[in-house]
């Protein structure tokens, strides 16, 4: 009678044992599988669209970029079309001044309209079209603003002339042909405040140099304010 009962017991525990290792086995290998295919699947997504929010972020880099070029290059074609407008409107204004005293008499010493010499001429025309301060005598003038060239010569600069070793005359440039004659406007003893050009036989060996006292921006180099005598 016991043997037969340890038998069952025996029997009845194998079976519990045996349905506990199947059902283990069964149940929770495929869930991990099925787990672990799903993470993957996951992770591919994720890693595509980073890949595609990277292209668009660059994309939208290079696209602010190009148009922050765009805006800088116009902004900066525009600055330079405002100074070129107030340079030609500088330099007009000094011509236009110039031209007022065609006529007047030459008088040594004189700063006048009744009677003016070379580099009261100057002074006096660039004071009121470009409200500059130009020293007073022509010797002293020649040393402002900056040395141009005979061949880049253009309307209002400085030009400068001397019988000997000292600068003792002035004139305004006033045109320059197509053809290269440089024509200038200055208080000549002989005829008073005329229209002279550097190829006449007089004036062209006198020539010395050039000074610029109006920069690209229509406003006068080194800030001259000087008042020498």
């Amino acid at each position: 009678m016991k043997k037969r009962v340890l038998f069952y017991l025996v029997a009845f525990v194998s079976t519990i044992s045996l349905q506990s290792c199947v059902t283990n086995y069964v149940v929770s290998k495929p869930a991990t599988y099925t787990k672990e295919y799903k993470t993957d699947a996951k992770l591919a997504a994720i890693d595509t669209k980073m890949e595609n929010d990277k292209k668009l972020l660059i994309n939208s880099f290079i696209s602010e970029k190009t148009v922050a070029i765009a805006n800088a290059k116009n902004s900066l074609k525009n600055s330079e079309i405002a100074k070129a407008i107030k340079h030609n409107k500088t330099i007009d204004n000094i011509l236009t001044e110039a031209q007022t005293y065609l006529g007047t008499p030459y008088r040594y010493g004189g700063t006048t309209r009744n009677g003016i010499d070379c580099s009261a001429f100057v002074l006096s025309v660039f004071g009121a079209a470009a409200g500059l301060t130009l020293p007073r005598v022509a010797a002293s003038q020649s040393q402002e603003g900056e040395s141009i060239d005979k061949e880049n010569l253009q309307k209002g600069d400085l030009i400068f002339f001397s019988h000997g070793k000292r600068i003792s005359h002035v004139g305004i440039v006033e045109d320059v042909t197509e053809e290269g004659e440089v024509k200038f406007i200055h208080a000549a003893t002989s005829k008073g405040v005329m229209i002279s050009s550097l190829n006449d036989s007089y004036w062209g060996p006198k020539f010395r140099f050039a000074k610029r006292v109006i920069n690209e921006n229509g406003e006068s180099y080194n800030n001259l304010a000087s008042t020498s005598f």
